[in-house]
């Protein structure tokens, strides 16, 4: 059993993985997690020759065990683990391989680095330190950063992201120094007396020099800066495609958001049926303006969630669509997002507790009017069940209970794909009643749409931020305050490339399967269903294997057209 701590905008969680008892890959999964949890306590710098050296040795030797496994002789959910441990053991070779690359081209910037790093690594196993050696090497340190600082200006030969790269490895260093410092001040009396000044000097030294690297040279440097001030980091067409390759997404970029666009045409016929059945004719933008008029008095937003999330609860039970466990609908939780964090997530988001964005006290009046606007009763009665069941918190909450061992294949395309994909069903099943309603199921349909977009074409070097955020409010509806929220949680909320696309094409993959599985007759939906929630959140593709009981080898390839199946 391994605990570990999972955080969104400071929620904190526990979870527990399990290991599957007499399942050969199961155990091996679980090993590998337990294992690189401990090497990665030891070896802290994960920037540095020594770590790429030995994870590297390390993911190899469990390719080579894997070997020993007599594929054929798994069962199909078994294959499945097999061929999603192999993949990401490969994945995180390449991705090894591309930060040693990455860590060589900026070495110049961070001569120092081993140096510091040495020093860790003796104490990481408490050898007595030279403590007057120590304070010369710290000095021989701080001058250095300042010849390095110095060379790094005139550097006209790195991009944006070297320097963000660098920045981040001194930031490493830094925190590496603490510790070896918190370690031996005030227990070892040599080092107490000798290294206190010259720690001191060094630490402030590399806190200004990762700054200026970041917030300097590497703003002067990055050609996507526009007047939006969000600092992104495009990475361009061909890690792209690798990326679309390891989530087995067997589509080019371009291919996604043509996919995108047919979508979007498929939005904006119903939007304005919407909008004509609201009075607007074919005018949808008013129509979308009088709903955002609809919101709940500052203080009233935290009952509506609860109504609506029982409505949701109610309407999903009586159909039959998925077994609810009783304690999943007693253990939710509600949380308030502060004026920083909606900086960030202008709207809901959820999990174990759905946290709620609404007007705060000081906020300047301008963005609360946009947050009242933003979080209206459509767009909520559209999105609280995305949070909460039967979306993100019942997903998470069976996945916690049923092959908890696969936590480490969890892709967004599952995640975010599920949720995405009830509010499609929940649409097809007639849940949006009212015109206000159904404007505002269509509002959030757009809007993952405009996502596959305006991200794709960022990371495609062909947009800005600002042309992002035009788009969202153009396209879309969006408040200003929203979009610009919602293009700086894209590129700089600590989210994958992929993430924003992840949810309209998780949601396709699940609808064609459904299409395949469920509309032929094979399955009931809720045994679809059900079974999607105990197979945990892998790869759609591998799961459709699972229930189809396809075929399977150690070379598999993604190759499911997933789109074409839809209509």
């Amino acid at each position: 059993m391994k605990r570990i701590l999972l955080t969104t905008l400071g929620i904190v969680c526990t979870c527990y993985l399990f290991a599957a008892p007499g399942q050969p890959v199961a155990e091996l999964i679980q090993r590998v997690e337990a294992d690189v949890n401990g090497l990665n306590k030891v070896y802290i710098f994960q920037d540095s020759p020594e770590y790429y050296t030995r994870m590297r040795k390390y993911y190899n030797s469990i390719l080579d065990e894997m070997q020993q496994i007599r594929f054929r002789e798994l069962s199909t959910t078994e294959q499945v683990d097999y061929l999603l441990l192999q993949r990401n053991m490969r994945q995180e070779i390449k991705e090894i391989d591309l930060n040693a690359q990455a860590y060589t081209q900026v070495l110049p910037l961070v001569p120092f680095a081993d140096d510091i790093m040495q020093m860790q690594i003796r104490r990481r196993r408490g050898d007595t330190p030279d403590a007057q050696q120590v304070a010369f090497t710290l000095n021989k340190v701080q001058q250095a950063i300042g010849t390095a600082r110095g060379n790094a200006a005139k550097n006209t030969q790195l991009t944006a992201a070297d320097f963000r790269k660098a920045s981040a490895i001194v930031t490493s260093l830094q925190k590496g120094l603490q510790n070896v410092y918190d370690f031996y001040y005030n227990y070892d009396p040599q080092f107490t007396w000798w290294v206190k000044e010259p720690y001191q000097k060094v630490d402030s030294a590399l806190s200004k020099y990762a700054a200026f690297l970041n917030f300097e040279l590497a703003d002067k440097a990055d050609k996507s800066l526009d007047a939006s001030g969000i600092k992104g980091a495009p990475i361009g067409k061909e890690a792209l495609t690798d990326l679309l390759q390891f989530e087995m997404i067997p589509y080019s970029p371009e291919e996604l958001v043509a996919i995108a666009n047919r979508e979007f045409e498929w939005c904006d016929k119903e939007m304005l049926k919407a909008s004509a059945a609201l009075g607007y004719g074919q005018d949808w933008k008013k129509a979308l303006a009088k709903i955002k008029e609809n919101y709940v008095a500052p203080g009233k937003q935290p009952e509506l969630i609860h109504r609506l999330a029982d409505e949701a609860i109610k309407f999903v039970e009586d159909r039959k669509l998925v077994t609810i466990p009783e304690l999943a609908k007693e253990s939710w939780r509600m949380f308030m997002l502060s004026r920083e964090q909606q900086r960030f997530a202008p709207f809901f988001l959820g999990g174990a507790s759905i946290l709620i964005a609404y007007p705060t006290m000081d906020m300047e009046e301008s963005a609360k009017e946009m947050s009242l606007r933003s979080n209206n009763y459509g767009f909520a009665h559209a999105t609280v069940f995305h949070e909460l069941i039967p979306g993100h918190n019942l997903q998470g909450y069976m996945n916690q209970r049923y092959k908890s061992y696969r936590g480490m294949f969890n892709t967004p395309f599952s995640v975010e794909g599920w949720a995405l994909y009830w509010e499609m069903l929940l649409w097809d099943k007639g849940f949006h009643a009212t015109p206000e309603e159904k404007i505002g199921a269509l509002f959030w349909r757009m809007h993952r749409c405009a996502r596959i977009i305006f991200s794709l074409n960022y990371h495609l070097g062909k947009w800005t931020p600002q042309q992002c955020i035009d788009f969202l409010v153009d396209r879309v509806g969006h408040e200003p305050f929203s979009a610009e929220s919602e293009v700086r949680r894209s590129f700089t909320g600590g989210y994958g490339p992929l993430y924003q696309i992840a949810y309209m094409m998780g949601g396709l993959q699940l609808r064609a399967l459904h299409a395949e599985v469920v509309a032929s007759g094979k399955m009931t939906e809720l045994a679809f269903h059900d079974t999607f929630l105990h197979e945990g959140a892998i790869p759609v593709e591998m799961f459709r294997a699972i229930i189809t009981k396809q075929a399977l080898s150690p070379s598999f390839q993604s190759q499911w057209r997933f789109a074409g199946a839809l209509k």
